[in-house]
């Protein structure tokens, strides 16, 4: 199969390697003329495990092109995946501008296809809201003639592990009116189908649509669900590491999504809640539900910083605790294998701990230039976890970096001023730590050492 990937950003640049080492004919195209540069030489923008390879490899291959020129492939094209981005407006909507803008290219370029050449199918790959593949229809039938079809096609990646998720999918949700545009996606995702056993489902585009808002809201919605009962487990004396095991045993819950942590963040989560909410007020149906999810992670995100503060007021016994310490934290992407910061924890907590007076010294294995493209020298960047913690009052742990978590725990002790750690992501067992006379404040669980 032939197919342009219009977009290079997340989305696009997995969508497009991937399709490629299918054996696809892919032509990625973005108006970046900089990035497409950087792409044409094998180098990703992005920071996605195994991401790099593919691009080397199917460049070399031959499958796989970059363009600024949407019109280089529409002739011979079988699909256009659109996968430019859906940024938050200010009502909390999905910013539509770029889809329909792309959208409109294609209608413009749709004159290159002869008349007889198949209906083109035209994929919706952006997280975009229900309604959208008739906007987009309505849009490109403005400007040509020629046959084609909009096609729903939400896609289900995690970041870290997004290569993975594409080439082995647990499903492939594809929103269609025809059985041409079936047959035609079908051929695109078989090779991952086959590899992995994912089911297919074929439905209309308004419920493929609404079927990413509800799968990221469901998501976001144990999250909120498992802190809170964390944060509840601390105040009764239970630990919630038994309790996440019990629950999730249940064949009805299952184990997935219940691990406590400072709150959810990334590109996703908090942008398509906020759509979703949007789209339900617009319907005169408000959910309550994702409501409160919204506002319980608000909360949360601030778990790490409300437990440092109380810590140090105990144990100083002044108003202003924190002024004048030092922190280490550990961790500034949303989550672990990924540069994002977007909507991460790690930058509440820096503004917090900044704002009470606190220096901080900040490591992450991949989101350091990230942050400081965006904060600049509001904090100190180590260029190794155990320089972060030199001199430093107390670490805080605020991503699940596999690194973090196999780091030598004596060398750290003997860089802090004390064993102090206050964990986000739970990484070692409270009872470890407190035989090894560490201070240790985790997620649901009891702390050790002194109060």
């Amino acid at each position: 199969m032939q197919a342009l990937v219009i977009g290079s950003g997340y989305v696009g640049l997995v969508a497009a390697a991937c399709f490629a080492e299918a054996g696809h004919r892919i032509l990625g195209v973005d108006v970046d003329a900089a990035k497409v540069a950087t792409l044409s030489r094998g180098e990703s923008p992005i920071f996605e495990p195994g991401l790099e390879d593919l691009l080397r490899k199917h460049l070399s291959s031959g499958e796989l092109r970059f363009t600024t020129d949407l019109k280089a492939g529409i002739a011979e094209a079988d699909a256009a995946f659109i996968c430019v981005g859906t940024p938050q407006s200010e009502d909390g909507s999905a910013d539509m501008k770029y889809v329909l803008a792309v959208a409109g290219e294609i209608g413009e370029a749709m004159a290159l296809r002869s008349k007889e050449s198949k209906p083109l199918i035209v994929v919706d790959k952006s997280t975009v809201p229900v309604g959208t593949a008739a906007r987009v229809h309505a849009e490109i039938a403005t400007h040509t003639d020629r046959a084609f079809e909009v096609v729903s096609n939400p896609e289900f990646l995690r970041e870290g592990c997004a290569i993975g998720d594409f080439m082995e999918p647990d499903r492939v949700v594809i929103g269609c009116r025809t059985d041409h545009a079936e047959v035609i996606m079908k051929a695109l995702y078989q090779p991952f189908l086959d590899r992995s056993g994912g089911k297919w489902f074929r439905m209309d585009p308004p419920s493929a649509e609404l079927t990413k808002y509800a799968a990221n809201a469901m998501l976001a919605l144990r999250i909120s669900f498992i802190n809170e009962i964390a944060n509840l487990a601390e105040d009764v004396g239970a630990d919630i590491e038994h309790v996440k095991a019990a629950i999730g045993a249940d064949h009805r819950i299952g184990p997935a999504f219940l691990n406590p942590g400072p709150g959810f963040g990334g590109s996703c989560f908090p942008k398509d809640l906020q759509a979703l909410l949007k789209v339900g007020r617009e319907h005169g149906h408000p959910m309550m539900t994702l409501a409160t999810t919204v506002e319980a992670n608000r909360h949360q995100k601030q778990v790490l910083l409300r437990k440092v503060r109380q810590y140090f007021e105990v144990k100083s016994g002044v108003p202003a605790p924190l002024r004048g310490r030092r922190f280490a934290i550990w961790g500034l992407a949303f989550k672990a294998n990924t540069d994002d910061i977007r909507e991460s924890m790690a930058l509440e907590l820096i503004e917090g701990l900044v704002n009470l007076g606190a220096e901080v010294v900040v490591h992450d294995f991949a989101a350091m230039d990230a942050v400081k493209a965006k904060i600049g020298n509001k904090v100190r960047y180590a260029t190794t976890p155990l320089a972060a913690c030199e001199g430093a009052d107390a670490l805080l742990i605020a991503t699940e970096w596999t690194q973090y978590r196999q780091a030598d725990l004596e060398a750290v002790a003997g860089a802090l001023k004390a064993r102090c750690i206050f964990d986000g992501r739970n990484l070692f067992r409270p009872e470890d730590m407190e035989a090894k006379g560490w201070t240790y404040h985790s997620l649901g669980r009891r702390a050790v050492g002194p109060s």
